[in-house]
């Protein structure tokens, strides 16, 4: 089963993401900011992480900084706001896969993710 890491600081759209991801069978692993995630990344290799931009503590070009430390290879996907666009061009330095402007269409991302983990499958 397909592993996916869900990093945003929104409980409900944590739950939201959780909730569509587990209907299409992936195993999905939650994070509320940062650190939780990097202990996640750590103890448990996901096949793709979901990253939102703009969280309290480490925003999340200094989580991707840190996943590419880690895991250079990782597949990661952004979420961010209209208003994040500087911080959504450093991370399409660092590597980004896809990123999703807020609000996102739901079954976008759904479709998005569980196209890329079917390519890693392949």
């Amino acid at each position: 089963m397909k592993k996916l890491l869900i990093i945003d600081d929104q409980a409900g759209i944590r739950f939201l993401l959780e909730e569509i991801f587990k209907q299409a069978g992936v195993q999905t692993l939650l994070a509320a900011n940062g650190k939780e995630a990097l202990e996640i990344l750590d103890e448990t290799k996901p096949d793709c992480i979901l990253l939102d931009m703009k969280m309290p503590g480490m925003n999340g070009v200094e989580v991707l900084r840190e996943i590419r430390k880690r895991v250079p290879e990782m597949v990661v996907m952004m979420m961010t706001a209209y208003s994040e666009i500087e911080l959504t061009e450093e991370a399409g330095m660092l590597g980004i896969d896809h990123h999703f402007t807020k609000p996102f269409d739901i079954f976008e991302v759904r479709d998005t993710v569980l196209k890329r983990l079917e390519i890693q499958g392949a």
